[in-house]
């Protein structure tokens, strides 16, 4: 009963074709996986990865073109972490966002580690960690194929900063539900507010923590276009997380109860201000249906969606200038 660590987050775009063309081209993360949202057939869901998509290193999106921007603000999944190899690392893509046109800031030291935030072209909020100095669970293997040098590749996710009113509420839920330790704290960057306070898990490390900011001077968050929808903790195996579930239910926390989603097993509920958690299985992973090296090539439907197929391609639209098959 020990969460492993950040499994994938999942964050909205407003256009599938684009997100690609970023994700894939310019930060050189592999598509691994192109299907839909099983809870809305009508719209993508993209799973970016290392080369094999393994747990913790997946930034999934949600195409939802008719969304409204996303408005910054408490009760939200503000800032995504993306790990890579070290200090140098930095300097290759701090040129490479300049070359590309990319939003950035200069080289940052956050929480001990150097940092370099950006946003993507929809506003996400985005930033890379170097894991010159981390311990604990280990990243993934860069895509060789990307059109990026593997020793500056990304590697999986690192920090997720969840920014809220009132840090006591989502702090009990992180320690006492879901067993997250207090590792440290750093000054926020916003004048009069409270220092950013540090939590990780299981093997503790960058791809482990919670970063958890209190803010008094925003509104809630609008979701939408820019927005992360949901983070996705890891548990190792179904007879685990049937077990959170208990754990969840007994805690008196609304939840989803057990969801199939094929290439993991899941369960969400939100947490006490409002910010939604999935617990996710680590298997059984995504070459379950494709092999490793057509990963992402074709549109992949779970079996249960797969009578329905004609129907959900006609209304997609295309990615680049293929069919959405």
């Amino acid at each position: 009963m020990k969460l492993k660590g950040i499994h994938h987050v999942s964050a909205i775009t407003g256009t599938a074709a684009g997100n690609v063309d970023f994700y894939t081209k310019v930060l050189g993360m592999r598509l691994v996986k192109k299907t839909v949202n099983q809870d809305d057939t009508s719209v993508y869901h993209l799973f970016y990865g290392d080369e094999r998509g393994n747990p913790g290193t997946e930034l999934t999106f949600f195409e939802f073109p008719n969304a409204w921007r996303s408005r910054p603000g408490t009760s939200s999944i503000s800032s995504v972490s993306l790990r890579v190899p070290g200090d140098a690392a930095l300097n290759y893509w701090h040129h490479r966002f300049v070359q590309y046109e990319v939003d950035h800031d200069d080289i940052t030291e956050r929480a001990g580690r150097l940092t370099l935030a950006f946003r993507d072209p929809e506003g996400q909020r985005l930033m890379l960690v170097s894991d010159e100095h981390d311990t604990g669970i280990a990243g993934g293997k860069p895509w060789v194929k990307a059109d990026v040098p593997a020793e500056y590749g990304i590697v999986g996710l690192g920090p997720v900063q969840l920014t809220v009113s009132r840090a006591e509420r989502t702090e009990r839920v992180l320690t006492q539900l879901m067993g997250y330790t207090k590792k440290g704290q750093y000054a926020s960057a916003i004048a009069g507010q409270p220092d950013i306070v540090v939590y990780e898990t299981g093997e503790g490390g960058s791809g482990t923590e919670i970063h958890l900011e209190e803010r008094s001077d925003l509104p809630q968050e609008r979701q939408g276009i820019g927005a992360v929808h949901h983070v996705a903790f890891r548990v190792d195996d179904e007879a685990e997380l049937r077990a959170w579930i208990d754990r969840v239910g007994a805690a008196g926390l609304a939840h989803s109860g057990f969801v199939d989603r094929f290439y993991f097993k899941s369960l969400y509920f939100r947490e006490a201000s409002g910010i939604l958690f999935e617990l996710a299985t680590d298997g059984p992973g995504f070459d379950t249906d494709e092999s490793l090296d057509a990963l992402g090539e074709s549109l992949a439907l779970p079996p249960f969606l797969e009578p329905h197929r004609a129907r959900i391609e006609a209304g997609l639209r295309p990615i680049g200038t293929g069919s959405p098959s």
